[in-house]
């Protein structure tokens, strides 16, 4: 028979080549490696049992303290919110307007920070004492220096069963050093390409030994400049000027003359203040208000102590203490100082000198009040967190025990410049009286609105409130682990925990704001509550062949709060099968819950305004394109009413995942593992926008009007009669009240593989890639509802898929990291398409100059992408999804010494 010649194309025979090199390599490393591949016994994230093997029944995925360097991030939550897990949208310190400026979170699956259980060492942190977007109780990710990390492990899916509350989603737990050598001190400065958001950071850490006390320590203190929106060209000017000054006519809806008031004025806002002229009359404007008053990155500076020591009784006694305190300072500017006329009512007046219902509006210029940072909020936040115990092993056992009492506590003080009381009586003189509509009745001087303030005069018609709110955790805790008997294929391993723990927060208000200190009628409550909990848990590895081990666990939770208690009864189970040593086919299934949020359980009615709001409705009826639209993100943004529920019920969760493991030798392993996680009686207090968007859906056709959705939402956005004197048709206040009513489902893939390559004269590379796309994500709000495909919802900015590969090369002294992340698309601000997936580059490179001295060079953003999107209007890039920073780089030295 003839011998076909097979010819190839040149990419053809290079794969070919390539694959041929890789499998010849990976056959020879087997037969080498196959005896080296015994390891020590270790306890990973989803499990209390210590094992050999790193990989179990759930995918674990692991960042070490050194990637998180060498791939370019910043810190602990840099590493985190760009692990593909993270696929969430969340609103962290940098987003601009938020709640929560001074914190950090991630949302494992797009399910919410309040569904990833964040652990520090296995134990709980104290809760972020404010609510994530005014709602949910979460974990901050900012204080924890990126120095002392040992490694990060990601823990797919429910795990409940073995830590209790919140594990729906995933777990992460942040395992810290405990053992180093000698004294290490290390500098890094960076700043962006650009301009803007510069920072620099210092860490000193080393050891204690002294005869069997062993102690680590590491002191870290970093400084954050702010990045402006006015430091990029692309954002810091707005299309349509916002107006800075006016006066106007209620009944006429006119705009009354100003005469040459915004020609005299026209240095204020850089310059750029004008008289702007529309169909309804003219008002000064400038288009670089918003811009001036908008930080893309706060400014921030922290100060992180870390301590860890043990001591050794004996050679199965060991006494240990864990104490980690921080201290953090933040200041960010969402808003511009403004004033309008007799805002506690109705913001209009009766003008004796006009005879005419009039409305006054005035944006104090950063020229006139002491420059642009005078308006700043501040967060002075404090942290601290002790870990106290005793392990080791029972007298006369194979036992081991680790009885432990942890407790965290945190607290956030906001201090937020406020308008005083007296600031009508300084523009309008002394109130009249009310007319018989109760309208305040004034005789202005038209030139106090129009004249330039001083700083002395800005100072007595402004203060700024101080609240306080903190956040407590306590933890008692006896666990054991140790073998049963001896199964022909192996040992049965058993676990088991015992917990007692309490939880409190307290939102404590400036108390001149209920006083009529300030020029606000929205009362603020004084909230706070507690709970505690039980938990009995235990859990049993069988190995029922050579081939094939089962798991499973248990656990009891019991909360006490509200005059009431919660109990849960959440269970798990695992099976590995090893069809060949180089083999893993894995599988789980969980049940998981989370106690209600006790910022759900114990708010009264809490009032406030949103930092900006869009009001899709006006803008969808008046035809108007959202980029353009004269509702789109106008500050200061809509009021809102939340009220608590004590009688809320936990929520329940499902989880299951198979996978695949090949690991044919030390060089390289690949696996891909499918995970699918259900919530339902899912507490439901939805954003503000989300709800907006709906509202605008339901009113112009596009959803049912008469489906329980439609229903619910209207209900909730109150606005004012279409015929009303002033405000006619705008928003009112939005009700944002929780209940057990959602249910959500979603699924998806995670890939990931390694391959280490060894040479002789080129040195050694390490390839890795981990990849995740979600392949379905539904939900509704209501039992009756019909399931929303929330992954085509062109309003989820939700990751629909995530990829990171890098490459690390090593070569005599130098290691050289290039780290590739490629974000999938979401939808553009108008929500009309998607944003193509954008690529992001970063590189690394460390010089060992000698046995104590490195040097660094890390550039992130490489190519200096910035993600555009003009769709939605101003500030012309996706806020929250992307950055705005550009390129950005650091120079790092790091010295050893003392070892």
């Amino acid at each position: 028979m003839p011998t076909k010649k097979i010819k190839l194309k040149p990419l053809s025979a290079c794969v070919v080549s390539a694959l041929t090199l890789f499998y010849s390599h990976v056959a020879m490393a087997q037969t080498a490696q196959k005896e080296d591949k015994k390891e020590e016994s270790v306890v990973i994230t989803g499990s209390r049992i210590p094992r050999a093997s790193l990989e179990g029944p759930a995918a674990v995925t692991i960042i070490t303290g050194e990637e998180i360097t060498r791939q370019g991030y910043k810190n602990v939550y840099d590493a985190l919110n760009n692990a593909v897990q993270n696929s969430g949208f969340t609103q962290g310190e940098d987003f601009g307007n938020t709640f929560t400026p001074s914190a950090n979170t991630i949302s494992l699956r797009g399910l919410g920070p309040n569904h990833t259980l964040i652990l520090l060492d296995g134990r709980r942190m104290a809760d972020f004492p404010i609510a994530y977007e005014g709602t949910v109780n979460f974990t901050n990710l900012a204080n924890i220096p990126s120095n002392i990390v040992e490694r990060i492990e990601i823990l797919n899916g429910g795990a409940s069963a073995i830590y209790g509350s919140d594990a729906i989603a995933g777990v992460v737990n942040i395992i810290l050093k405990k053992h180093t050598q000698g004294y290490n001190i290390n500098a890094k400065i960076g700043d962006t390409e650009r301009g803007g958001g510069g920072n620099k950071r210092v860490q000193f850490s080393g050891t204690v030994n002294v005869d069997q006390l062993q102690s680590l320590f590491s002191l870290e203190y970093s400084e954050r400049e702010p990045l402006r929106a006015t430091q990029r060209d692309f954002m810091a000017l707005r299309s349509t000027p916002s107006a800075t000054l006016y006066r106007k006519d209620i009944k006429t809806g006119r705009y009354i003359d100003l005469g040459d008031a915004c020609s005299q004025l026209s240095d204020f806002f850089d310059g750029t203040q004008i008289s702007y002229k529309t169909s309804k009359g003219s008002y000064c404007a400038s288009p670089r208000l918003s811009p001036m008053h908008w930080t893309v990155q706060t400014k921030n500076q922290s100060l992180n102590f870390f301590s860890s020591s043990n001591l050794t009784l004996n050679a199965d006694t060991t006494l240990f203490a864990d104490i980690l305190l921080g201290k953090n300072k933040t200041e960010n500017d969402t808003r511009s100082p403004s004033w309008v006329s007799s805002s506690t009512n109705q913001s209009y007046f009766w003008n004796k000198n006009t005879n005419a219902y009039e409305a006054w509006s005035k944006v104090f210029a950063p020229e006139e009040i002491n420059g642009v940072n005078r308006f700043n909020r501040r967060w002075d936040d404090t942290s601290a967190g002790i870990n106290l115990g005793i392990r080791g092993v029972l007298p006369g056992s194979q036992w081991n025990y680790e009885a432990a009492y942890s407790a965290s506590a945190y607290r956030s003080e906001n201090v937020v410049p406020r308008t005083l009381a007296n600031i009508d009586t300084f523009f309008l003189g002394p109130k009249l009286g009310l007319d018989s509509a109760g309208i305040a009745i004034y005789a202005p001087d038209v030139q106090r609105l129009t004249r330039r303030l001083t700083p002395e005069e800005f100072n007595q018609i402004t203060a700024a409130s101080r609240s306080a709110d903190s956040s407590r955790t306590q933890t008692l805790s006896v666990a054991l682990n140790g073998e049963l008997w001896q199964l022909p294929a192996g040992a049965i391993k058993t676990a088991g925990i015992a917990e007692i723990g309490n939880q409190s927060f307290d939102n404590l208000p400036d108390p001149q704001i209920n006083q009529g200190v300030f020029n606000t009628v929205t009362k603020s409550d004084d909230v706070r509550g507690s709970r505690k909990r039980y938990a009995l848990g235990a859990e049993v590895y069988v190995p029922l062949l050579k081939e094939v081990t089962a798991s499973l666990a248990g656990r009891y939770d019991d909360y006490h709060f509200a005059g009431r208690k919660d109990g849960k009864l959440t269970y798990n189970g695992g099976l590995e099968i090893r069809p060949t040593q180089e083999l893993l086919l894995r599988a789980n299934y969980a049940t998981s819950f989370r106690a209600p949020d006790m910022n759900y359980i114990f708010k009264a009615r809490g009032t406030g305004y949103y930092s900006s709001t869009t009001d899709y409705y006006r803008c969808k009826a008046e035809g108007q394109e959202l980029k353009d639209c004269d509702y789109a993100n106008y500050s200061p943004g809509a009021n809102y009413v939340q009220f608590g529920s004590p009688d809320l019920k936990s929520e329940k969760g499902k989880s299951f995942g198979v996978g695949v493991v090949w690991s044919p030798s030390n060089q390289f392993d690949v696996s891909l593992d499918y995970w699918n996680i259900k919530i339902s009686d899912m507490v439901v207090n939805l954003s503000a926008d989300q709800l907006l968007r709906d509202e605008a859906d339901c009113r112009t056709g596009k959803r049912d009007i008469k489906s329980s959705l439609c229903a619910d939402t209207i209900n909730r956005i109150k606005r004012y009669p279409t015929n009303a004197l002033s405000h006619a048709g705008e928003i009112q206040e939005i009700w944002v009240n929780p209940i057990n009513a959602a249910y959500q489902a979603t699924s998806g893939i995670d890939i990931s593989a390694k391959y280490l390559l060894k040479t002789t004269t080129a040195g050694s590379f390490t390839f890795k890639a981990n990849y995740s796309k979600v392949l379905s994500k539904k939900s509704k709000q209501f039992e009756g509802d019909a399931l929303y495909d929330d992954l085509a919802d062109l309003g989820n900015s939700d990751w629909r898929d995530k990829l990171i590969a890098s490459v690390n090369w090593n070569k005599g002294d130098w290691s050289n990291t290039l780290t590739v992340t490629r974000y999938g698309k979401i939808p553009n601000g108008s929500g009309e398409y998607y944003l193509s997936p954008t690529g992001i580059a970063n590189w690394s490179t460390v010089y060992q100059a000698s046995k104590n001295l490195s040097v660094s060079l890390i550039i992130n953003n490489v190519f200096n992408k910035i993600k555009y999107d003009y769709s939605g209007g101003w500030p012309n890039y996706p806020v929250g999804s992307f950055t705005p920073f550009g390129r950005q780089g650091w120079l790092e030295v790091n010295y050893k010494f003392g070892a």
